[in-house]
Order: structure tokens, then C-alpha cells, then sequence
């Protein structure tokens, strides 16, 4: 089953059972990934829908910083529940221990040899993990590993 189908069947299966903060999150999902479609002129793939998933996460996890650091505990956790229904829609994420192979793949693919040479090694990760981990945690393993490397 595609990612879009899953997020079809999930809004109806939310409608069906009343769900409201769940039905929201998820109409907010089909917004977004429509809105995506639009801007680009084509139909999403998963990897494509899951790059819009893994944004929402994000702006959200960011949200629920700023909720804290404001004392508005009540909308943090509004923001973490619907951080807690958008990651149903992303596929398996790695493990630290598989990040860390992925980023030693790539190092070698690049011939990275510095800090300076971050971007190439990136791009090279993001088309192998496609979703299945956060681009931050990504960027601090490569950083490290680069930096290890400069020594």
C-alpha cells in the first residue's frame, strides 16, 4: 500500500470514529502533501510524501520548543500529539548504530576528507536514508565523523 493510500484510509478510518485532534492532524497532512503536488506540478511518490511527513515532524518538534520556552505547556502538548500522529506516516527510522554505517558508506563513496567537504557527503545520505531519519541527527553524525577525520 503507498503512503498516500495509508493517509486516505487513516482520515477516513479518524472520521469514522470520531476522532477530532486526530482527523485535523491528518487533513493537515493531505493539505501539505497537495500543496506539494501543486508547487511541483507532478503526483508524489513515498519518498516524496514521506520528505513532506518528516517537515511537519520537524516544524512541530521546533513548535513544541517554543511552546515550552513561552510556558504554554498545554500547546506543547497539542503539538506533540500531532508529532506523535504524523510519525505513524514515516517508514522505519535507523538506528544510531545504522546511521553511522550509512555515514561511513558515504564518507568513502564522496572521498570526503574534511569539514569542508559536508555537503557532498550529504547529498550522497539523504538519497540513501529517504526519511528514515531526521536530517539534523544526520548532519551531527556526518560533522562528527568529519571532524574526527580533520584530526
Amino acid at each position: 500500500m503507498s503512503l498516500r493510500q495509508k493517509v486516505d484510509d487513516e482520515l477516513k478510518a479518524a472520521m469514522k470514529a470520531s476522532l477530532r485532534d486526530r482527523l485535523d492532524t491528518i487533513r493537515l497532512l493531505k493539505s501539505a502533501v497537495k500543496y506539494r503536488e501543486i508547487e511541483l506540478g507532478a503526483s508524489l511518490d513515498d519518498a516524496a510524501v514521506a520528505t513532506v511527513v518528516n517537515s511537519l515532524v520537524k516544524q512541530r518538534r521546533d513548535s513544541v520548543e517554543q511552546y515550552r520556552a513561552g510556558g504554554r505547556p498545554e500547546q506543547a502538548a497539542k503539538e506533540e500529539a500531532e508529532v506523535s500522529v504524523l510519525q505513524e506516516f514515516l517508514p522505519a527510522q535507523l538506528s544510531a548504530a545504522e546511521v553511522s554505517v550509512l555515514v561511513e558508506l558515504a564518507l568513502a563513496e564522496s572521498g570526503a576528507q574534511g569539514p569542508k567537504d559536508m555537503g557532498a557527503v550529504m547529498k550522497i545520505l539523504k538519497e540513501k536514508v529517504a526519511g528514515r531519519a531526521d536530517g539534523k541527527s544526520l548532519s551531527d553524525a556526518v560533522r562528527t565523523r568529519l571532524s574526527g577525520a580533520a584530526n
